[in-house]
């Protein structure tokens, strides 16, 4: 991709996170949203394969219709109160139509058809934009609007997100779709308590973030795009996939790792809320993200190639990514001896 090109993207891209996060009108959301989407297509489209191709048409088709509908939701609820402040949403329509749009912007069951299809599409990094950055300005909306949204719909579409995130992953070969299913099934942990809390929302999104990060800088450092190139990748550089299998079992909410904090506050305040039964649900559902990320710990670290295979040895490593992934891979793992501190500051 030309630098320019792609300087204007990102600085696009961060323009439009920073005013739908700061704005409290409608229309500087909706503009906001419309940058954000512009700015990801060239990234999403730069190796000009027909895959790509297709996984920006489909991105560019469900973010316009998400973004009418909250253009749609914004008008009839100032036809309504005469206002175009964020926060005054009291028109049952218009809140109706905002979950909507919002659950096609996250890609949340069952508007989640497309997000798979568009990570696969891209290449690793792009992956890793779609999954973190993108989702945070939808994100934003999602919790300044949550008091006036339907309490039992969006607890509806985050279970149903978690389950069907969890089981759709399960057969999956391609590493990015398995980081797909998962996000879905992590935007219903998200979802599930932004009424209730929605600064622990705030910080399992950034926990997420920190895990996702991690984890998608190393498969591409490694090239691993398919579970069968995991298998192999160990031998290129066998601490990476170590520090791998330790960031994809954090992912997955095991405990000491950091992964467990968040699915352990969610657990905690949804039985505060006396929704027990809910927060069972979800535990259990969480099970099913933890056979797969299992998977993925097997293949990228137990599973030997029934023969030998030829690689061509790397000359030189790029010590800047590693350090990066050093890093990140450090927070992923360690951070849940610190969980009161971190608490507090959310």
């Amino acid at each position: 991709m030309n630098p320019h090109a792609k300087l204007i993207s990102s600085s696009s891209l961060a323009l439009g996170t920073t005013i739908v996060i700061t704005s409290n009108h409608w229309a500087m959301t909706w503009a906001g949203l419309e940058i954000n989407t512009l700015a990801i297509i060239p990234m999403i489209s730069k190796s000009h394969h027909p895959r790509a191709i297709e996984a920006s048409i489909k991105y560019f088709l469900v973010q316009a219709i998400a973004s009418a509908t909250i253009l749609l939701s914004s008008t009839i609820n100032a036809w309504s109160t005469g206002q175009w402040d964020i926060t005054q949403l009291t028109n049952h329509t218009s809140c109706l139509l905002l979950t909507t749009a919002i659950a096609m912007k996250l890609g949340l069951v069952p508007f989640h058809f497309w997000f798979p299809e568009v990570l696969q599409g891209s290449s690793l990094t792009t992956a890793l934009l779609l999954s973190t950055l993108i989702k945070l300005p939808p994100l934003t909306i999602l919790l300044i609007t949550s008091n006036s949204l339907n309490p039992a719909l969006l607890t509806t579409l985050a279970l149903i997100s978690t389950a069907l995130g969890g089981w759709m992953g399960l057969n999956q070969t391609q590493t990015r779709k398995i980081m797909a299913f998962s996000s879905i099934s992590h935007l219903g942990w998200m979802t599930l308590i932004i009424i209730y809390m929605p600064k622990l929302t705030m910080l399992t999104f950034c926990l997420y973030t920190l895990l996702t990060s991690s984890i998608f800088l190393t498969l591409n450092t490694s090239g691993a795009t398919k579970l069968s190139t995991m298998m192999t990748s160990w031998m290129k550089n066998p601490p990476l996939n170590a520090t791998l299998m330790l960031t994809l079992l954090s992912l997955a909410g095991l405990p000491p790792l950091t992964g467990f904090l968040p699915k352990w506050l969610i657990i905690q305040e949804l039985t505060k809320q006396e929704m027990t039964l809910t927060a069972l649900i979800a535990a259990l559902l969480s099970l099913l993200n933890l056979f797969f990320y299992l998977r993925l710990t097997y293949y990228s670290t137990i599973t030997l190639p029934p023969n030998t295979t030829n690689y061509m040895k790397h000359w030189y490593l790029d010590k800047t990514s590693f350090s990066s992934i050093a890093l990140l891979t450090s927070l992923s793992t360690l951070l849940l001896p610190i969980s009161p501190t971190i608490s507090a500051m959310f």
